[in-house]
């Protein structure tokens, strides 16, 4: 399909003026920029227009069906049961997808989870579970079905042959700052989705100071157009809106993450992870939206839990993906802790400053020595904490001092208790139109 200069820039002009594209236009614009016959300079000034005046929920779902199909679509109608994927919109400590994927698996539904690696100052899944050592992450497309069949979960890279058109978008808007747009940002998580051909989708929006969408109003507009545009392109999907003012995890950095996981897993308390891991988990189980059961599911995925065959699940596809989970080792020692200046109550921890420093210093040390660089909190928001008390524990070979006063300024502590709320904020459902 070709495109004109003068053609292309029409269609940027009617952008800047506030008119909807065609589903056409659309796919004329997607399929031009993939095959290299617009530059990113001049996509660009699309993707401006964009920013400046938005994209219908029409738009968002051709947007999302032309990237979607600019690649390989997979199709898991050859594959028996019931097929579900889940997609975070990240933050700092979250650790959902390695708990949560082998978790639903073992309680009856297949997942096949495409991932991505670390952005900015969140850790990627991919990163935390490639600390297994020998696992591979790499899955052809008939592999990654293959193990999904068999061993009922797979998590792996969305390979070149995903969505390619996201893949280009993506590294262009962030090259240009257009980022912060709500149908561009919807695009983009369900193209990856749609091309990966689960039926069934769950959708984590996390919302606070340590991840992307940061107040509860961008959440819920993300939220409400990710549920519109999966329904109208064929899914099912549900999406849940979970709280990240402070980090979920009570571990930052890719090791000490997995490691807090794989304890999840083997049943040992989760706090506010595992709610919202059982949350995820609960909704990739209720693909048939029937709210009668849903004390049978939740009863179901703590005995997963507490009688092992979660962790089995996670074995089993660490084995099958070439990775020894027995061969893991959890991180050594600390070496310095940050003690509380004052005493009283935890009231909010920077996650962002956090990732963003271990990030740095992971992006300057050996191959596999930046996996075990981290912060392992003794506290999080809400709890009491006297003068002198550990905060966090901090893991790193060099420049220790440096990520531990990091660690002490992104830890606001104030004589009154904060106000609770709950992990999970919002649910939304769709089902297809």
């Amino acid at each position: 399909m070709t495109l004109s200069d003068a053609a292309f820039m029409a269609l940027v002009e009617r952008k800047r003026r506030g008119l909807e594209h065609t589903r056409e236009e659309i796919d004329e614009l997607v399929s031009a920029y993939v095959a290299d016959k617009i530059v990113d300079r001049s996509f660009a000034l699309w993707l401006q227009a964009v920013m400046d005046r938005g994209l219908s929920v029409d738009e968002t779902a051709w947007l999302t069906q032309a990237m979607a199909s600019s690649g390989v679509m997979l199709s898991w109608s050859d594959v028996p049961g019931i097929v579900v994927d889940k997609h975070s919109t990240g933050g700092v400590g979250d650790d959902v997808s390695l708990i949560a994927v082998p978790l639903a698996a073992a309680c009856g539904v297949k997942v096949a989870k495409l991932s991505g690696r670390g952005l900015g100052h969140t850790g990627g899944t991919i990163d935390k579970l490639e600390c297994v050592p020998g696992l591979r992450t790499d899955l052809s497309v008939a592999s990654f079905k293959r193990q999904v069949a068999d061993v009922g979960c797979a998590i792996a890279q969305a390979t070149g042959e995903i969505a390619p058109a996201d893949k280009k978008i993506y590294a262009l808007r962030h090259r240009t700052q257009t980022v912060d747009n709500i149908g561009l940002i919807t695009a983009s998580v369900l193209s990856k989705k749609i091309a990966g051909g689960a039926p069934h989708l769950v959708i984590d929006v996390k919302c606070g100071r340590s991840a992307f969408m940061q107040t509860r109003e961008q959440a819920h507009a993300l939220a409400r157009m990710i549920v519109e545009v999966g329904g109208r392109l064929g899914r099912s999907i549900s999406v849940l809106i979970t709280d990240m003012e402070a980090p979920l995890a009570m571990s930052i950095g890719d090791a000490l993450e997995l490691d807090e996981a794989i304890g999840i897993l083997q049943g040992r308390a989760g706090g506010r992870l595992g709610e919202v891991v059982l949350a995820v988990a609960e909704a990739m189980l209720d693909v048939h939206a029937d709210q009668r059961l849903s004390d049978a599911r939740k009863t179901a995925l703590q005995h997963a839990l507490r009688g092992g065959a979660a962790f089995r699940h996670f074995a089993a596809m660490a084995a099958a993906q070439d990775g020894n989970v027995a061969a893991f080792e959890r991180p050594a020692e600390p070496v310095a802790t940050v003690a509380a200046p004052d005493n009283g109550f935890v009231t909010a921890i920077d996650g962002r400053a956090i990732g963003e420093a271990i990030a740095s210093l992971k992006n300057v040390a050996e191959a596999g020595i930046g996996s075990r660089i981290g912060i392992r909190l003794q506290k999080t928001v809400g709890d009491s904490v006297e003068r002198g008390e550990p905060l966090c524990l901090v893991f790193a070979d060099e420049d220790a001092q440096r990520l531990a006063k990091i660690a002490l300024e992104a830890v606001e502590i104030t004589r009154d208790a904060p106000p609770g709320g709950p992990a999970v904020i919002e649910r939304l459902r769709a089902e297809p139109v």
